[in-house]
């Protein structure tokens, strides 16, 4: 079962976000705790970590926004 990835809400009044960089590409092994993506959003860059172990399957490319729980990927 894959573990879908959703743009966080790292504040309360946050509504959109950036992948800054993917730090793993798409198909490569991720381990849960591991860094994911670097999220900018209005205030900050914020690492992401991987929520699950698996191979990753990104679904959107960094330096794009995207509305706070929009799919990014899955961990397979």
């Amino acid at each position: 079962m894959a573990f879908i990835i959703t743009l966080p809400r790292l504040g309360f009044a946050m509504e959109e976000g950036t992948v800054t960089e993917w730090l793993v590409e798409d198909g490569g092994r991720v381990e849960a705790g591991a860094p994911l993506f670097l999220l900018e959003s209005e205030k900050s860059v914020t690492e992401i970590e991987a929520a699950a172990s698996g191979t990753l399957r990104i679904k959107v490319a960094a330096g794009e926004m995207h509305p706070v729980g929009t799919e990014l990927g899955e961990i397979e």
